[in-house]
């Protein structure tokens, strides 16, 4: 199925966006994303410019929080985002199917049932973790990487109980979304400084329910995703990467500097760059810094 919707619905940022309807493993519903027109045919790769990129959001994100680098993209390539399963406007699974190989699985339907390969894969966080084992299982379908504040090393226990504890720290519902940037941006206690563009972040996922707004996710079922990746390490599959790849991260993030290099030199094709000001949503903190340092690099993995 192929929907259009007008700009200012909720998650739906700009004039106009383009849905499809995708079915992902186990016949899971997935709604990918168009947030402009694909470029138009330059004669080196048809109707597709420089190829096509596949942006996939981290736990708790959704398609919509891609648009503006969606919308730069689309100037070269096709540019679709992924609400992957128990996110966005995708379906919520009740049976626990939330493993590591159907988060693959579904990018890779994606891939194929969109005809996007071989294409590029932009991830963010948990996102960046399927782009890169996919890139690494099926090395056919993926043209160049990008990944973004990702650890390859195991997170541990010790990080599940505290975001089970953060969780439990969220007052929902939350009376106005005001209240919800305020808290996301200012008021949350896991929070070193405050960040406007984190508020923000929040305030996509959230939606109006008769007694205030609460998140559009089940929060039980994003630590049940959370938990089937915290424990392992995933430097094998790294390793088998053979595309140009991109290892970002926020100099305020998630992943170290040390991870980072080690993750460019276990790579095959490995590169490396931090956006300063940055935390972990570099992509909202610092569009721009984010846009300086994936541009060239796609720039020079992707020769029109």
């Amino acid at each position: 199925m192929v929907e259009l919707l007008l700009g200012g619905e909720v998650g739906v940022p700009g004039p106009m966006v383009r849905r499809f309807d995708v079915s992902g493993s186990g016949g899971v519903r997935l709604a990918a994303w168009e947030f402009a027109d694909p470029p138009k045919s330059d004669g080196a790769d048809g109707e597709r410019g420089r190829g096509a990129v596949l942006l996939l959001h981290g736990l708790m994100g959704r398609a919509a929080h891609w648009a503006e680098t969606a919308r730069w993209l689309s100037t070269r390539h096709r540019a679709v985002a992924l609400d992957q399963r128990g996110h966005g406007r995708s379906a919520r699974p009740a049976d626990g199917s939330y493993t590591r190989e159907a988060y693959v699985a579904d990018a890779q339907a994606a891939v194929e049932r969109l005809g996007l390969a071989p294409v590029t894969l932009i991830g963010h966080a948990m996102g960046a973790l399927t782009a890169w084992q996919l890139a690494a299982r099926r090395p056919d379908l993926v043209r160049a990487l990008v990944v973004c504040e990702m650890r390859a090393s195991a997170l541990g226990p010790a990080s599940q109980r505290e975001w089970n504890e953060w969780f439990r720290s969220w007052p929902v519902p939350f009376a106005t979304l005001a209240d919800v940037r305020r808290w996301f941006g200012e008021g949350d206690p896991a929070l070193e400084r405050p960040r406007p563009a984190r508020g923000d972040f929040y305030a996509e996922v959230m939606a109006e329910r008769a007694d205030g707004w609460r998140p559009v996710f089940s929060r039980r079922q994003m630590l049940h995703t959370r938990e089937t990746y915290v424990h392992d390490a995933y430097w094998e599959d790294l390793a088998l990467v053979q595309c140009p790849t991109l290892v970002v991260r926020g100099l305020d993030g998630e992943l170290g500097r040390a991870e980072a290099h080690e993750m460019v030199r276990v790579l095959p094709r490995g590169a490396y760059a931090e956006v300063a000001e940055a935390g972990h949503l570099v992509h909202y903190d610092e569009p721009e810094g984010w846009r300086r340092v994936v541009e060239p690099f796609l720039e020079t993995a992707l020769p029109a």
